[in-house]
């Protein structure tokens, strides 16, 4: 069962390095629109038997992104696909994973629904909104971390000295406990209360940042609004105005850029599960963590030691 992979148009980029890590040619597929916007797709290489990698991620336009994800999937399915895998290294509608008020969907487990529903086996995704996501799925999902990328740029950065780790909201902050045990460095936490879904307020800093350089990391940046509180917060706790940034999957919209160009913000460090268009942050390559998942997948070795 050889390895094949596909991608459509959200991360071609990423999809084609993956490739190259692995050794594979990139699948040929035709995926675009019909003159009335509907998805097309068609993939134009045999792929009977073989162990399907589908690298997606439902990244903005995220309907458009999904949909393409849902026709390649089915398409492999009746091409008679081994296995399908599902590759999304940003997964859209994470963070509608419960009703905040009634009568509302639960849209990340509809997403889970419609995944199984066209034949997909597994889902490898990195850094889940929400891990209990895992828990929508009745097929395999290996959840993989950015954490190990952080470490090794921090540390090669020198940014690890005299600094305190920080996690935005108590949801982050299994991750950055992670990251902080990695670095030997201090934890704290910054109190967040949410006013609405576009809406936050930090209301306080839990641990001791005083004098220290704080490594803020977060899962999602999307308007930036909470960083920028976040670091105002910091300040106002004794924090150093140096302020490195960290997060997973950069969808930055609204007044994203304005928010993350505050004055005590040293850099700000994304990942490429999101392609960027523009430029002055730092990006690290997710490539090769996604093909090391990929190899350990098609070889049956576990996928645990790369978490």
């Amino acid at each position: 069962m050889e390895i094949r992979i596909f991608t459509g148009n959200a991360h071609p980029d990423l999809a084609r390095r993956v490739a190259e890590a692995l050794g594979v040619p990139l699948g040929k597929a035709v995926v675009d629109r019909f003159p009335d916007g509907e998805v097309r797709v068609r993939l134009l290489e045999s792929v009977r038997g073989d162990d399907v990698y589908l690298i997606q991620p439902t990244s903005p336009p995220v309907n458009d992104h999904l949909m393409e994800l849902l026709l390649l999937a089915d398409a492999a399915r009746r091409s008679s696909a081994g296995r399908i895998n599902a590759v999304i290294p940003y997964f859209g509608y994470a963070r509608q994973d419960k009703q905040t008020q009634g009568r509302e969907p639960v849209s990340a487990k509809l997403v889970a629904n419609l995944l199984e529903t066209v034949g997909v086996h597994r889902v490898i995704a990195i850094d889940l909104h929400a891990p209990q996501i895992q828990g929508f799925f009745d097929i395999p999902v290996d959840h993989l971390s950015a954490v190990r990328l952080f470490a090794r740029y921090l540390r090669e950065r020198g940014y690890a000295e005299n600094a305190v780790v920080v996690s935005p909201d108590a949801g982050r902050a299994e991750e950055a406990r992670r990251l902080s045990e990695r670095l030997g460095l201090p934890f704290a936490m910054l109190a967040k209360r949410r006013h609405g879904p576009k809406e936050t307020a930090v209301t306080y800093v839990i641990g001791d940042v005083a004098g220290k350089r704080p490594l803020l990391v977060d899962d999602i940046i999307s308007t930036g609004g909470t960083i920028r509180r976040g670091v105002e917060a910091l300040l106002e706790a004794g924090a150093l105005p140096e302020v490195v940034v960290l997060a997973t999957h950069p969808v930055l919209v609204g007044e994203a850029r304005e928010n993350l160009a505050h004055p005590a913000i040293r850099e700000v460090v994304f990942t490429d599960t999101i392609p960027l268009k523009d430029g002055g942050y730092t990006v690290l390559s997710t490539a090769e963590l996604l093909a090391q998942a990929i190899q350990h997948v098609h070889t049956n070795q576990s996928v645990s030691a790369l978490i």
